[in-house]
């Protein structure tokens, strides 16, 4: 999945690394609406998960940078070159990282959240036309590292997800 890097232009792939390192070490990782739409919402998710993990294990095992390159495959060489340069640069904050997230007590927190409602258009079913979209951004700190989750949902599980959120809602009030 790190090959779907090679979509945006070599110039901004240092930036979408660094702000992917910023997820790894506990703050923000990177919008895709901030990179336009140059993955789909799969893809954009695939590619964290994989670049985060690809600087979990280049820092968790004390890869030399000939094992990094494996880890990266056939990715281009502008690209290739963005990532060794990233991990160099950031080593010493990811490993700090990972030591702090193994000795962080488990818990979930919300942290922000961020919503956009889309039209959906299709051309292969009529009765899809003119279909809502929510788009709900979603930023989590679990065991102490903040990573975003992304939710697209139409208005049958955006209602689904606000009933069960009421009677989550009610739950708490009931336990105070």
């Amino acid at each position: 999945m790190i090959k779907l890097l090679e979509k945006i232009a070599p110039a901004h792939c240092p930036k979408l690394l660094h702000r992917v390192v910023d997820g790894v070490c506990g703050r923000s990782y990177p919008r895709r609406m901030e990179y336009g739409e140059s993955w789909s919402l799969n893809e954009w998710e695939d590619l964290m998960s994989s670049l985060s993990q690809l600087f979990r294990v280049a820092v968790g095992r004390k890869c030399t940078d000939q094992e990094v390159q494996e880890l990266l495959g056939d990715l281009d060489a502008a690209c290739t070159q963005a990532v060794l340069q990233c991990v160099h640069a950031r080593w010493e904050e990811v490993r700090q990282a990972l030591v702090n997230r193994t000795s962080a007590i488990s818990s979930t927190q919300l942290q922000d959240f961020n919503w956009q409602l889309k039209l959906a258009l299709s051309s292969d079913k009529l009765s899809s036309l003119n279909t809502p979209l929510l788009n709900l951004s979603l930023d989590v700190r679990e065991n102490g590292v903040q990573r975003a989750v992304n939710i697209e949902m139409n208005k049958e599980e955006l209602q689904t997800l606000i009933n069960t959120l009421d009677a989550a809602n009610k739950v708490v009030l009931q336990l105070k």
